[in-house]
Parts: structure tokens; C-alpha cells; sequence
């Protein structure tokens, strides 16, 4: 155990995220996502039963996001014409104003396919068990400063 460290994140998780350097991304996906086919060039780590909320709060904790660039969050946007709400970003951009001063405006969204392109170059996708639609966000690494 370590002090000051969220439980949730595995010593693999913590690993990984030392291991990043600045510009590379990570992915918390839902548990819809095709993690396995998009991460066959990425580390893929399971976070069986924790949903992105919770991961996304307690990695803010350790690992800075990109300064240099305008949205070093990246979600995936809603198909037109799907009739899905999203109510998880609000729960984002909650959680990124606790961790980094631009709060919701670190976040900027790709079209579905754009998004997948973008997770195929990813260093990891963490796969949850989350069941939100359209709740997959990708961050981008900064530096300490």
C-alpha cells in the first residue's frame, strides 16, 4: 500500500502511467468499447467493475494533463441522429474542474471513427464495466511542471 495513492489504481495501472510520457494518451473505456481490436499496438488493462467516473477521478489524481495542448480530453461524439443522452460528461466535467484549472474546457470530441483512429495509437486503453453510452474519454499527458 501506498499513502495519498486511490485504491482503485492497480500497480499495473500505476505502472503504465509512469511509463507515459508526455503527448501520450490513455483510454478509459466503456464496457461497449472494442478495447482488445483497438489496442493491439496498447497495453490493455481490464478495470472489471469500476466505471470510468471513478478511474477517471483517481488517475486526475497522479497524472497531469497536456498543457500545450487546447483539449487534452478527448471524447467520443454522439452519432447524428442517435437518441442518446449523455449525462456522464456533466459527471467529467465535474471531476476535471476538481484537477486541472480549464475544468471543461480541457475537453474536446471526435467523431466516432475519428475516435477510434485516435485509440488505435493510444500507449493504453484501460477496458471498465462501465454502461454509459458514449462515456469512453481519452487524456493526453502533460508534463510536471
Amino acid at each position: 500500500m501506498l499513502k495519498n495513492i486511490p485504491p482503485i489504481l492497480s500497480p499495473e495501472l500505476l505502472k503504465v502511467l509512469c511509463e507515459m510520457g508526455h503527448s501520450d494518451r490513455i483510454v478509459l473505456a466503456d464496457g461497449n468499447f472494442p478495447a482488445e481490436s483497438m489496442g493491439k499496438n496498447a497495453i490493455v488493462l481490464r478495470a472489471d467493475g469500476h466505471g470510468v467516473p471513478e478511474l477517471l477521478d483517481a488517475i486526475l489524481t497522479v497524472f497531469p494533463l497536456d498543457t500545450y495542448t487546447e483539449h487534452p480530453v478527448t471524447l467520443m461524439e454522439v452519432v447524428p441522429g442517435d437518441p442518446v443522452k449523455t449525462p456522464i460528461w456533466d459527471t467529467y466535467r465535474e471531476i476535471l474542474a476538481r484537477h486541472d484549472d480549464r475544468g471543461g474546457n480541457a475537453i474536446g470530441t471526435l467523431e466516432r471513427f475519428a475516435f477510434y483512429d485516435e485509440a488505435r495509437t493510444a500507449y493504453c486503453i484501460v477496458a471498465t464495466s462501465e454502461q454509459a453510452q458514449y462515456a469512453n474519454v481519452m487524456l493526453q499527458k502533460g508534463v510536471i511542471v
